[in-house]
């Protein structure tokens, strides 16, 4: 029976161009995710969109002097070609700007709102006596009282990871004119966080299979207690709030850009002409999985989950599969510095199945990771063009040129071909286990071991020195090398698509690898090959110095 499965991925600032954080952080692995589950024939609805609303857009929009609907649009369009390049499969990807999100976002605030979920109070507000104006929490920096961190923003801490209230800050400033505010009573709505406190214990507690970072992050979050937050801001940039006397006020984004995963499944469903379809993945039988970065973890595993239990009828999440960070050249990674290996950047210069790889073989998903050029370049050079494609390359020409560009007649088979056979269909169980619980990098380890596997048995069976002497035996080990090849090629879909869907036409299949399924496919005796093209460019050593000279220096941004 096929499963509803809700891939919902982090909604990135439209403020700036995609680093190969972002990618190794969430939007790979929940790619990944959704191309296995489709795979295995499961109801597979993955969406996200671009926040359009956060202060860091208004900061970029003054200061390129420019408007924050301006910004937002550029960036959207940028991500949208991003996705399309790297092979990131949404099914939609929206952006917080739309009718359909300011709908559900205010039924979510009034329901709330009805219930007494959501009050009014007055609450301390930054103003800066220079800049003449209350500042939204990303124009306020100061020390953390936490744990000491000087570049704390408003509304979090990047140091310890905690979430903040402008009032907590220690040596407050403005982030503008670094004036120091003075703190004055505005009205504003509330979200009573605390009423959920013992249902959330209650519900993390019984989450079996969560990252132990994630569980550890989550329950320390709980630890202190539980405070009612402010869901509003002196802000006009935003969600209008549903409410009179509100009008230059909007609804604080932290709290709208999660109800996002609700509103795009409704739009999505609404595109698609069934309009109600949305409820197979938030209501019933399902299962959410939310692929974010650490710093999200409290959004998603307390506030989102409080904000549902509070409107009821609605799935929470299942797993919340986050990742740690992504170092580059073994620096944290900084944007305003420009120490970061941009997307666009990237994909102008290389292919994406490439990245793809080495960032999930090298995926940060129980600790960071580091990202290095010449790593980038060992594993190209080594582990996709030595071991995986000149694999595929001398297999399929040899075939081509000896066996008349057709699959060979295999004869009867010996232990050594029925080994690796089962081999690849014993990767399909391991792989498959791995997959399921979000563990991507142990899954495509198992499969390069087969591609080793493969090569190990091609010196073995040696048929290119076999072909005069026996050539049925030449023709029988290429058959099992090209069945495994076949199996390789599925295996490694969800992670490298395009070389795979390449694949799945020099082995003269039709159609989509991913429509095929998750199964072992055997080519046919007698099928015919195309002549291949190498799946892989091997990359010259003087790229690592170039990309070195990059970082640092201008880009994207």
């Amino acid at each position: 029976m096929p499963e509803s499965i809700l891939v919902a991925v982090a909604w990135p600032y439209a403020n700036g161009s995609l680093h190969l954080g972002h990618i190794a952080g969430c939007y790979l692995p929940a790619d990944i995710f959704a191309r296995y589950h489709r795979m295995k024939g499961n109801n597979v609805l993955m969406v996200s969109g671009s926040d359009v609303h956060g202060t860091p857009i208004t900061l970029r929009a003054e200061q390129e002097n420019t408007t924050p609907a301006q910004v937002a649009a550029r960036y959207h369009k940028e991500f949208l070609e991003c996705w399309q390049k790297l092979g990131i499969s949404f099914d939609l990807y929206t952006h917080t700007d739309t009718e359909n999100h300011r709908e559900v976002t205010h039924d979510i605030f009034n329901t709330l709102l009805g219930k007494g979920y959501i009050f009014r109070d007055t609450m301390p507000q930054a103003y800066c006596p220079q800049c003449q104006r209350f500042l939204p929490d990303r124009y306020i920096e100061g020390t953390c009282p936490l744990c000491g961190y000087e570049g704390a923003r408003g509304d979090q801490c990047d140091g310890c990871g905690h979430t903040l209230n402008p009032a907590d800050l220690l040596n407050v400033r403005c982030r503008n004119c670094g004036a120091t505010p003075r703190f004055e009573d505005s009205e504003h709505f509330f979200f009573k966080l605390s009423a959920f406190e013992e249902s959330l214990r209650q519900w993390i507690a019984s989450r079996n299979g969560w990252r132990a970072n994630v569980q550890k992050f989550t329950l320390g979050f709980l630890e202190g207690g539980l405070k009612d937050r402010a869901i509003t801001r002196d802000i006009e940039w935003g969600i209008t709030i549903p409410q009179p006397g509100f009008e230059k006020k909007r609804i604080y984004v932290w709290f709208e850009a999660v109800i996002g995963y609700l509103s795009a499944s409704k739009e999505w469903a609404r595109t698609t002409g069934k309009p109600e379809a949305w409820k197979d993945w938030w209501t019933g039988e399902n299962r959410a999985y939310y692929f974010i970065g650490k710093d999200n973890i409290p959004f998603h595993t307390i506030i989102w989950p409080a904000m549902l239990m509070g409107y009821g009828g609605l799935s929470l999440p299942y797993d919340v599969p986050a990742n740690e960070f992504l170092t580059i050249e073994g620096k944290k990674l900084s944007t305003s510095r420009n120490w970061a290996v941009w997307l666009p950047d990237f994909l102008a210069r290389y292919d994406p199945d490439p990245l793809r790889y080495y960032l999930s073989i090298n995926m940060p998903e129980t600790g960071d990771t580091n990202f290095s050029w010449q790593e980038f370049l060992r594993r190209n050079n080594d582990e996709l063009v030595a071991t995986y494609g000149n694999l595929v390359h001398r297999v399929l020409t040899f075939a081509c040129r000896n066996f008349d560009a057709a699959v060979p007649e295999p004869g009867e088979l010996d232990d050594a071909d029925k080994g690796l056979l089962q081999k690849a269909d014993r990767a399909f169980t391991e792989v498959d286990r791995n997959l399921s619980r979000c563990h991507f990098k142990e899954a495509l380890k198992i499969i390069m071991a087969l591609a080793q596997d493969v090569n190990r048995y091609l010196d073995d069976t040696a048929p290119w020195k076999m072909l005069r002497q026996d050539r049925l035996a030449a023709g029988r080990s290429i058959y099992i090398a090209l069945c495994a090849i076949s199996a390789l090629k599925t295996l490694l879909y969800p992670f490298l698509p395009f070389t795979s869907q390449k694949l799945n036409k020099y082995l003269g299949f039709e159609g989509d690898v991913g429509a095929a399924g998750w199964k072992f496919q055997m080519p046919l005796p007698g099928q015919k090959l195309l002549q291949p093209l190498p799946l892989f460019i091997k990359l010259e050593d003087r790229i690592v110095e170039e990309e070195m000279g990059r970082l640092g220096s201008g880009g994207s941004g």
